[in-house]
């Protein structure tokens, strides 16, 4: 464990001297990111796919060597010299070579798939609240996965019949000339034309199969969107409605994929034709000029191998050009839904947030959300070192904006945010968000162990200090009766948990982290009022010595506040403590009076 924890240690000192990871967004600089500690490799692996090309024309040869040689009398040792280098050409060209290429796969190839994997996660993971509000998480994660699989195709799978194809093709040119000029000119006048109707074809294909791959990814989203709103399935009987729902993806799913498929039938009836077209003019050149006895019985066996070489390799070599679209196609799109530009970034020379005393200002602050009405306009306000503040006002006014502003969740418009006199844009958001404490209305918790949903606090915390953390958030009674107690998995985003009981767990990772600066959103909201009254002594031993920031709608939880933020239209209307806001008669009084059952109605009502 403990060197688990050293580990997570230093991952995380890793990501902050990263704090704006980068991507290149186009592919081929993608490919070359990754591929660029591996150039010595990169080198050899193409060698080898080059050298590959050679074993057919050289065979061809060899059996047109043997076939002049057997019509030469007492020729039987040219004859073992041509078959023991036929032998030698397939051991070398055709086994050892291509063992060799498979070696370095197996050598580079999960490197190389799992750093893609790895940085394209990390990437993600600075990207915007926005971004992951916009999408799916399965489809992100599908996204990732069909990224990683398809630049493994192109590079372990695609690439060396394409390097063989042209080695090979080079060679073939080459013989054929040596033998008559004409093959070499039937060769390439058929080579513009394969290629021309091949590619031209294979790039309509490119379409077809980003729309398939794009199919794929929406009715995956909808399986896990569906799967993790299992409970709501159920609660309104909705599950026939679900499956018909699918099959409406999976039918959309299904025609893309047929679209595609007998557009590559197609494409593949052409190529055949043209390869029998090739071998048709290619024979009577043959019979025309053997009968004029100008070439030999061995260039004739010479060039009908070749052409068959020639034609297979071809077929197959654009066959993977259809691969190769599609694989191109597929990380195109994967690229562009995931390649995003991030929205909050560090500063070159940011650094990390230091807290002496936790004093927080906002100095004229601007801010609106994309296409919104402005929220906030020329705010200034001081909260200093230790207070507590609780914020207030109607859904909407500004009090969840007031805090993720802080957390630098949103960048603001115009004006600072300052923290001990520290602009929170020069400083790195991970020593931002480190030195701040938040425990959200509702919480959810990793589908891991609770041992590791509260370590989250502070990864290098002990079992000890995890466990003393839990009893002062009064988890550790339920958590002990559990049938594997602190290793105990809680199901996705906690589902296994009650919603007090997640409440608790966040509010132990709160505790455990012991930041100076302290937020808390509707913190008690889903606990009962025995529990309740428990935790609010451990949450205000946390609260000591720290600026602590309370959203609440259940105004009797603020009695005790130093002060209280009277939020109303991105505006702070009022401000001081429960008692002279109530003497003041204006919107707070009317919010107390107003609340039924000590919370906020969802309606505003006129105030005076």
């Amino acid at each position: 464990m403990a060197n688990m924890i050293q580990n997570f240690t230093l991952d995380s000192k890793s990501v902050e001297s990263d704090s704006n990871p980068k991507l290149p967004k186009k592919l081929w600089l993608f490919i070359g990111h990754f591929l660029k500690p591996y150039r010595s490799m990169v080198v050899l692996y193409v060698g080898l796919a080059l050298l590959a090309g050679f074993w057919g024309p050289f065979n061809s040869m060899l059996i047109k060597s043997m076939i002049n040689d057997l019509s030469v009398p007492h020729s039987s040792g040219c004859l073992v010299w041509s078959a023991a280098l036929l032998v030698l050409n397939f051991l070398i060209f055709d086994n050892f070579i291509w063992r060799s290429i498979a070696y370095i796969n197996y050598k580079f190839q999960p490197l190389i798939k799992n750093k893609i994997i790895s940085e394209t996660f990390k990437y993600i993971l600075f990207s915007s609240n926005q971004f992951f509000q916009n999408n799916l998480s399965g489809r992100i994660s599908n996204q990732i996965n069909s990224l990683a699989d398809n630049v493994e195709r192109i590079l372990h799978n695609l690439s060396p019949d394409f390097l063989r194809g042209i080695s090979m093709l080079i060679i073939a040119f080459a013989s054929m000339y040596y033998v008559n000029p004409r093959f070499f000119i039937i060769l390439a006048i058929w080579l513009a034309v394969f290629a021309t109707f091949s590619i031209g074809m294979a790039r309509r294909l490119v379409g077809l199969s980003n729309v398939h791959s794009d199919s794929e990814s929406m009715y995956t989203g909808q399986v896990v969107d569906t799967i993790a709103n299992a409970s709501n399935v159920r609660i309104f009987s909705r599950l026939i409605y679900e499956v018909f729902r699918l099959e409406k993806y999976l039918q959309v799913t299904k025609n893309r994929f047929q679209e595609k498929e007998i557009f590559l039938i197609l494409l593949q009836i052409g190529q055949g034709f043209l390869i029998a077209v090739m071998l048709g003019f290619m024979m009577y050149s043959l019979i025309s000029l053997y009968e004029k006895s100008l070439i030999t019985i061995g260039d004739f066996a010479l060039i009908i191998g070749l052409g068959m070489e020639v034609g297979h390799v071809t077929w197959h070599t654009m066959w993977q050009v259809s691969e190769f679209y599609d694989a191109v196609g597929k990380c195109k799109q994967s690229l562009d839904n995931l390649i995003v530009p991030h929205q909050i970034i560090d500063n070159k020379d940011a650094k990390s947030l230091l807290i002496k005393n936790g004093q927080i200002d906002f100095a004229n602050v601007k801010f609106h959300y994309s296409g919104a009405t402005p929220l906030f306009q020329d705010k200034s306000i001081t909260i200093k070192p230790g207070q507590k503040v609780g914020l207030v006002g109607y859904s909407g006014s500004g009090k969840s904006t007031f805090v993720n502003l802080i957390l630098r969740i949103y960048d603001v418009t115009d004006g600072r945010i300052l923290i001990d006199g520290q602009d929170i844009r020069d400083v790195t958001q991970d020593s931002l968000r480190r030195n701040i404490a938040m425990i959200p209305q509702d919480p959810s918790l990793f589908h891991r162990s609770l041992m590791e949903n509260i370590r989250y606090g502070r990864i290098e915390a002990t079992d000890e200090e995890v466990t003393d953390a839990a009893k002062k958030a009064h988890a550790d009674d339920f958590i002990c009766k559990l049938p594997q107690a602190y290793e105990s998995l809680v199901g996705e985003r906690g589902i296994k948990l009650s919603g007090g009981q997640r409440q608790r767990i966040s509010i132990a990772r709160a505790i455990l982290k012991n930041a100076p600066i302290l937020i808390l959103d509707e913190a008690t909201s889903q606990l009962d009022s025995v529990t309740e009254i428990m935790i609010q002594q451990s949450l205000w031993h946390l609260m000591r010595d720290k600026t602590t920031l309370i959203i609440a709608h259940r105004l009797s939880t603020l009695l005790n506040m130093d002060r209280i933020l009277v939020f109303d239209k991105g505006r702070v209307v009022e401000d001081g403590s429960h008692a002279d806001l109530i003497i003041r008669g204006g919107l707070y009084k009317t919010l107390w009076e107003t609340q039924v059952g000590g919370f906020l109605p969802d309606k505003k009502y006129e105030y005076a």
